[in-house]
């Protein structure tokens, strides 16, 4: 790590420390170490600071200060993403969320809970259901990712096939712009056709409009009786014929997949079982609500008929909330599994229908280009998002490695952009994807974007060089 707190001098430190407490701001090179990166390892974190704000006129004021020091904010939730879009590389001073983690206001009518950006996404989950209801954006996550990072990258996770994306769960904010303005967005409306929704505009922005202090989230009634399926398949176009074949007799809350390396890695570094014996190339995990027994009856007749067909060889369903638990942990603990070997992300999708031409071409590329580096595929198969894994072999530098990889991302691109798809379906950009904004967005669109950016921070003192330079 560079001496980038140096870069800072000791007046505007003390300035610093005179909004938010000194107690509240540090430069100690372990904590700007551990707060000035997320979960991406690409770029050496180089803060020169770390604030904690605890209000949303701290906040107001630190804004406010950059724009007259022309300070770089960078803000930091759970340091969970996955695109470098919560990196500090070039001396910038971090804003990190974690003291402002209360819930503020609960309405059991309207169902909407107004919380500060710092709340934990498992917090929030967890208050719903003490109050009878249900927040459903979930991923592996959920235990360290904060509501502001979830809102800032729109994030997905494993019910975006019933429940949508975090956008549909959000009925108003409160931001600080990057002109240090204060705006109460849409103030918890269902309905607002009042002019344009600047809310929708600052969810996915990745910070770089302003930052998000608190939000009016909605919640939803509780699922029940909620039972997995995990379905063995022995070729990847399968897959889409079992989601068809569900899809139309059942309404899914989920339907995931992984390949049986990805499951292999799961079982050798949790102890877990197999799902059962019958070997597979690929595995289909759907989840759905058994509220009676003509539910359970219709699954199982949609299963056997898909095992006629031969699109599925086995499987295996929950009967008890542990097994049901169990099976998830088959998909959700994947990317914990492989973070010992530093994986290289891409996470792409398009539209549904076209995912099984889509992924053959990439796997047929990046098998072609790594001959000697392992593939792991996993996804939210449901909505067209699917994860491209490329583990680092041992004797490789991560530097090294990631030039590698970044080398063929392009022509992985290259496919997407011929798919009419995305570069970065739920993770962001940040510095990861930024290069390659291009085969998703069109000039005219990324245009659009950088001036929409100045409109909203003037001075660029909002998670500069994040999405575009």
């Amino acid at each position: 790590m560079n001496n980038a707190a140096t870069l800072l001098s000791d007046a505007i430190f003390e300035q610093l420390a005179a909004i938010v407490g000194p107690d509240r701001v540090t430069r100690e090179p372990a904590e700007l170490e551990r707060l000035g990166r997320d979960w991406t390892r690409a770029w050496e974190p180089a803060p020169s600071a770390v604030v904690f704000p605890r209000s949303v006129e701290q906040v107001q004021a630190l804004v406010r200060l950059a724009n007259e020091q022309q300070l770089a904010l960078v803000p930091s939730g759970g340091r969970t993403g996955l695109s470098g879009g919560a990196v500090a590389a070039r001396g910038e001073v971090v804003v990190a969320f974690d003291y402002m983690n209360k819930i503020l206001d609960f309405n059991a009518v309207d169902r909407t809970v107004v919380c500060q950006v710092g709340v934990i996404t498992e917090q929030l989950q967890q208050f719903a259901e003490e109050n009878g209801l249900y927040y459903p954006v979930d991923f592996a996550s959920a235990g360290s990712s904060q509501i502001g990072g979830n809102i800032a990258t729109n994030a997905g996770g494993i019910k975006v096939i019933r429940y949508g994306m975090t956008r549909d769960w959000v009925l108003g904010l409160k931001v600080v712009t990057g002109s240090g303005e204060i705006l109460e967005l849409n103030q918890g409306l269902v309905k607002n056709n009042a002019g344009y929704d600047l809310r929708h505009l600052f969810i996915g922005a990745e910070g770089t409009l302003g930052f998000i202090v608190e939000a009016t989230m909605q919640l939803t009634r509780q699922p029940q009786n909620l039972t997995a399926l995990v379905l063995g398949v022995p070729e990847f176009p399968a897959v889409m014929q079992v989601l068809h074949a569900f899809q139309n007799k059942l309404d899914l809350t989920a339907f995931e997949f992984f390949s049986d390396k990805a499951l292999q890695k799961v079982v050798e570094h949790t102890g877990l079982q197999r799902p059962f014996e019958t070997p597979a190339e690929f595995y289909a995990l759907l989840e759905f609500e058994c509220l009676n027994e003509e539910v359970e009856a219709t699954a199982m007749t949609v299963f056997e008929e898909c095992m006629e067909a031969g699109w599925v060889v086995d499987g295996t369903i929950s009967q008890s909330i542990e097994q049901l638990q169990n099976l998830w942990r088959l998909r959700e603990d994947i990317s914990e599994t492989i973070s010992r070997w530093t994986p290289y992300k891409n996470d792409i999708a398009t539209v549904t229908s076209s995912v099984p031409g889509f992924i053959a071409e990439v796997d047929e590329l990046v098998n072609r280009e790594y001959p000697d580096f392992e593939i792991i595929w996993f996804g939210h198969i449901g909505d067209g998002n699917v994860h491209l894994n490329i583990l680092k072999p041992d004797a490789l530098s991560v530097a090294e490695f990631h030039q590698r990889c970044h080398d063929v991302s392009r022509q992985v691109f290259e496919i997407v952009q011929r798919y009419r798809g995305s570069v970065s379906a739920e993770h962001g950009v940040g510095l990861l994807k930024k290069d390659y904004l291009a085969y998703g967005r069109s000039a005219a669109e990324i245009e659009l974007m950088r001036q929409i950016k100045r409109a909203f921070d003037p001075n660029g003192v909002m998670n500069p060089g994040k999405i575009f330079d």
